[in-house]
């Protein structure tokens, strides 16, 4: 079941320093790090680079709180991470098939 999230406290350097993160760890690495798993609709697009937007704004969320959050408790799609990133001034495409 999803919460309300109050995302206020995720900046922009949060979630840049959670996608240097899944750069230094490489996907599975950051996946078993922060308890996510890979995107399947959408694509966070940074410097020519495409990270899985979810786990990405969970990680930074835990970098800015010190909260871990589950999968389960936010939604990743229109409504959900990809809003959240968005207002944050980042790209989200859909996935390329």
């Amino acid at each position: 079941m999803t919460h309300s999230i109050d995302w206020s406290p995720v900046t922009r350097g949060d979630v840049i320093s959670a996608m240097e993160d899944y750069r230094r760890l490489g996907a599975e690495g950051f996946f078993a790090a922060h308890g996510f798993g890979p995107t399947t609709t959408y694509d966070l697009v940074w410097e020519e680079l495409r990270y899985p937007p979810k786990a990405i704004l969970g990680a930074a969320y835990e970098l800015a709180t010190g909260i871990r959050l589950a999968p389960v408790d936010f939604e990743g799609g229109k409504s959900g991470a990809v809003r959240v990133l968005g207002k944050l001034g980042f790209v989200v495409e859909q996935r390329r098939g």
